[in-house]
């Protein structure tokens, strides 16, 4: 398995990060910073079961439904701001997708995967890693792209 098309979902988020301010989210949304610290939690847990899937593990699991706001809130003031989380992402992603190109055919490897954005995607269920990593491109990055994109003033 290739990160290509992972790096490319990254590249438009650091695209739309780049030098932008942003306004306030409307009422019971993430703000920018929240959602930046959103990714860089999601990277860490899926970095985890990439790196167990590496290491051998015949199962992984991958569960986003455990992160929140107080929890993204921390992560905002212990990186001060949007500059230090916007760093953050440009680790968290850089290893996640060196990971994803050393999987090979563990690529394939049912994970128990929950997560849960909305109403538009919804999984609960085992998934091989490729399909979450693919979802991930392709669904959940720009999902929170054009959510970024929507609290430019």
């Amino acid at each position: 398995m290739e990160s290509g098309g992972l790096r490319r979902a990254y590249d438009a988020v650091f695209a739309e990060l780049d030098g932008t301010e942003f306004g306030s989210p409307p009422e019971g949304q993430l703000s920018a910073e929240q959602t930046v610290a959103h990714l860089v939690a999601n990277d860490e847990l899926m970095i985890q079961a990439t790196e167990a899937l590496l290491a051998g593990s015949p199962f992984a699991y991958y569960d986003l439904d455990d992160m929140h706001r107080p929890q993204l809130d921390a992560l905002v003031a212990e990186q001060g701001g949007l500059r230090g989380l916007t760093a953050l992402l440009h680790d968290t992603s850089d290893r996640l997708c060196g990971l994803v190109d050393q999987l090979g055919l563990a690529a394939e490897t049912p994970v128990e995967t929950h997560l849960r954005e909305g109403f538009d995607l919804v999984v609960d269920e085992p998934l091989p890693w490729s399909r979450t990593l693919d979802l991930h491109a392709r669904v959940h990055l720009p999902k929170h792209q054009a959510r970024l994109h929507l609290l430019r003033p």
